[in-house]
């Protein structure tokens, strides 16, 4: 692809994203979650009953209306121009290619919020990938100040830690287009898996709440910016 080819995809895609959510394909009113499906051999598959019960959670709890049962899209597919909100997560390689980096770059750019859970093990192939979507960002640590974290629910002390694995701190790291996180990341603190079905991994109830209370956090953050 020759440069002026390669602009006038850009200034395409651009433009596709912006009239989508535009004409309310998908708006910030639209209150509809898909789990992003990725290529490289990851499990992005896992922990499937974390998101239903996180939008169960909200519905209940902070007033959304979300539809219960989430989609699934393809990271290169228009489809995720419908949703406003994609999650991200598994335990191994995660490889996007350049159509499939521009296709979410575009999406981001134009409105959409993708949150990441490292459900431990993608972090490394991840960060790689992310270069492909913003060759010019990076990831940045959210200080405990940023209003993610107490946006419905008080997490004074930041992101907090679900499952330990390894005595890593959890961190919460983002990416902001325009002075608007358009990306959140979540390290070392699974909580996927504190969303889950009570039996998966017999979480006390106070860890359980805690997991549910930070995601609905993440959910009316990106909801309301």
């Amino acid at each position: 692809m020759n440069p002026l080819e390669g602009i006038r995809s850009n200034l395409q895609h651009l433009i596709l994203g912006t009239l989508l959510f535009s004409l309310g394909i998908s708006t910030a009113d639209a209150q509809e979650i898909a789990v992003l499906k990725y290529s490289g051999g990851g499990d992005w598959y896992s922990n499937p009953t974390s998101l239903p019960n996180l939008i169960g959670f909200c519905n209940a709890n902070i007033g959304t209306k979300i539809t219960e049962k989430p989609e699934t899209v393809e990271v290169g597919s228009p489809t995720i121009f419908q949703y406003p909100f994609l999650h991200m997560t598994g335990h191994g390689n995660v490889i996007f290619s350049e159509e499939e980096a521009e296709n979410l770059r575009t999406y981001l750019l134009s409105g959409g919020f993708l949150h990441i859970d490292d459900n431990y093990g993608m972090e490394p192939y991840l960060r790689k990938e992310l270069v492909k979507v913003f060759p010019d960002a990076e990831l940045e640590e959210l200080g405990t100040d940023h209003p993610i974290f107490d946006a419905v629910y008080d997490f004074p002390e930041g992101l907090p830690k679900i499952h330990e694995h390894d005595g890593k701190r959890p961190q919460a790291f983002g990416i902001r287009y325009q002075n608007r996180l358009v990306l959140l990341f979540t390290y070392e603190s699974d909580l996927g898996n504190g969303w889950e079905d009570p039996s998966v991994h017999n979480d006390p109830e106070e860890v359980r709440q805690k997991a549910l209370r930070m995601g609905a956090n993440i959910i009316a953050y990106a909801f309301g910016h």
